[in-house]
Order: C-alpha cells, then sequence, then structure tokens
C-alpha cells in the first residue's frame, strides 16, 4: 500500500465508544487509511451492555484489519476511571504513542423521554445521560491526553448531535439531551484552549441524520434499503451512513493542517465539501444545512441539492 491510500500507516488511534454506529465506522475508516486503531466499548461477544444490541468491539476490530488497519479490541467502560487509566497505559507500553483520540462513547438513547419537560422526565435517566455523554469524554481525555501532546500534531476529536451554531438557535427537545450535546461542543473548544500549546487540535464533529444499526431496525430497513424508510419518515431522505462521518474524522487525521479547524464545531458534511469524500452511495450529504433550510422550515421533503 502506497503512502498516498494509507495517509495514516504508522499512526495510532484510539475510538472511544467504537462499538456501533458513528464509532465503529469511524475506526473503521481510519483503519482504511492505515492506522492501528484501539476500538473500545462495553459490549463484547461474552457480555453485552445495558443496550442489548448484538453488535461488539471484536467486530469491529476484525472490520479495522479487513479494511487495512490493525484492530485491537478492548472493553472498557468509560465511566470507569481505573479502566481508562490501564488502557492508556497499554497503549503506552504498545505503541508508545497516541495521534487520534475520538471521544465517542455515548450509549443514552433508551434512557430520554423524548418529549418530557424537565419536571416529568426521569431525574435518574436524565443524569445517567449526562454522565455517559459528558463524564466518559472528560475521564478518556483526561488520561490520554498525555500521552497524545507526547509527539506533536495530535488530533481530538469530540463527537457530537449538531452544530454548536444549529444547537445554540435550537431546543434538541429534551433538557438533557440538550445540554448533553451542547456540552460536548464546549469540550472540544476548551481542549483545544489546553492543548494549542503542545501543538495539538481538538475539534467537535457531528454527523447528520445518522443510519446507525439501531435507527435502521428503529425503521425496520437496512443499509441496502433504507430508502423505503421514507414511508414512516419522509425527511430520511437526507439520512447518512456512519462510513460518512467515519471518512470525515480519516480525512481531518490525515490533513497535516488540521490545526487550522481547532477549537471549531464541524459536521461531516460540511468537511466533505472541504475534503472531497463522498457517502457510500457517491453523494455528499449537507444534512444541517437541509434542517435549516427544510425540515425546520416546514418544507416538504427533498433531498435535490443537499446531496
Amino acid at each position: 500500500m502506497t503512502e498516498t491510500r494509507a495517509p495514516l500507516a504508522g499512526k495510532i488511534a484510539l475510538v472511544a465508544g467504537a462499538t456501533r454506529g458513528a464509532g465503529r465506522q469511524i475506526a473503521v475508516q481510519l483503519g482504511a487509511a492505515g492506522a492501528t486503531v484501539y476500538a473500545t466499548g462495553r459490549s463484547t461477544r461474552d457480555q453485552r451492555s445495558e443496550l442489548d444490541r448484538p453488535e461488539t468491539v471484536e467486530e469491529t476490530a476484525e472490520l479495522v484489519t479487513e479494511a487495512g488497519g490493525t484492530g485491537i479490541a478492548v472493553q472498557v467502560d468509560h465511566l470507569v476511571p481505573e479502566r481508562v487509566e490501564e488502557l492508556v497505559r497499554r497503549i503506552d507500553r504498545e505503541q508508545g504513542r497516541l495521534d487520534v483520540l475520538v471521544n465517542d462513547v455515548w450509549g443514552a438513547d433508551p434512557l430520554i423521554d423524548w418529549g418530557k419537560p424537565l419536571w416529568e422526565h426521569s431525574l435518574t435517566d436524565g443524569l445517567r445521560t449526562l454522565r455517559l455523554a459528558v463524564d466518559t469524554h472528560l475521564i478518556t481525555s483526561h488520561y490520554a491526553l498525555p500521552l497524545l501532546i507526547r509527539s506533536p500534531g495530535g488530533l481530538v476529536v469530540e463527537m457530537g448531535d449538531g452544530t454548536t451554531a444549529y444547537n445554540q438557535e435550537n431546543y434538541r427537545d429534551v433538557i438533557f439531551y440538550d445540554v448533553a450535546k451542547t456540552a460536548v461542543n464546549r469540550l472540544a473548544f476548551g481542549q483545544a484552549h489546553d492543548l494549542r500549546p503542545y501543538g495539538a487540535t481538538a475539534v467537535a464533529l457531528t454527523p447528520g441524520w445518522l443510519r446507525s444499526e439501531m435507527m435502521l431496525d428503529h425503521y425496520g430497513v437496512t443499509e441496502a434499503n433504507w430508502r423505503d424508510a421514507a414511508a414512516k419518515e419522509p425527511h430520511f431522505v437526507i439520512s447518512e451512513s456512519p462510513a460518512y462521518v467515519g471518512r470525515a474524522v480519516a480525512a481531518l487525521a490525515a490533513d497535516p493542517d488540521h490545526a487550522r479547524w481547532s477549537g471549531q464545531s464541524l459536521s461531516a458534511g460540511q468537511l466533505a465539501q472541504v475534503y472531497g469524500f463522498t457517502d457510500l452511495d457517491g453523494s455528499q450529504p449537507d444534512a444541517w444545512r437541509y434542517m435549516v433550510e427544510v425540515q425546520d422550515a416546514g418544507r416538504p421533503a427533498d433531498a435535490t441539492g443537499y446531496r
């Protein structure tokens, strides 16, 4: 494989929350670019998280290797500081460096009671959401950043939902979800400030309407026939595969000038226009522009001009 085809050869990445969805494909696309990827999560072939889904970190690691990289699966609960510290020590021992950290831990979908005001929402589930969405990212960065800044050029990607601009103007339906997704973008901003003197970069990144395994199951479709879901939800026409945001992360990691994005809130669609990558079907969905100009504006579903 040539350097052009494997721009991340020799690079070490940690994708925290790589069991499924965006995290899985971020790991795979980093692998496709030649990286060695530590894929972490709670679900393994021997034990499932409370989500009780079939996807496992072992499968993700195998997909990374099949894509051309080196996948290493590690079961980690990122709410347990000791486990995260142990993980980073292992990466240091085995690799001696860390070039890319992706904080993608989430796993709170079943905890969100959509449409409920604060006083009617389960406080226990709401606070658990914040722990999964925010505490996990802080814990992971706390232990991983000293290794990442050992060499200049490191990249931290905070994965969220919605750009800072969109989330400032739009309430995200439930207070706990709103706070979680707003906080993730701010985490990137703050880490960028702390990392800049060390030659490292942090950004926030959001996919659009993600066709995760859970979303496909929700609509009773597969990646092969996802367009059929538009009969239930017309605006699903703007949806994108997890590979799209995975390619966004790979493009950022391979860009020697990714520091130009430091502290910013980015979207997969925005970066596709800059780096030229596409989704699996060759399109370039621009979901957040579609959300503002079509869905939120009450216009009929039509992705023409947006993918």
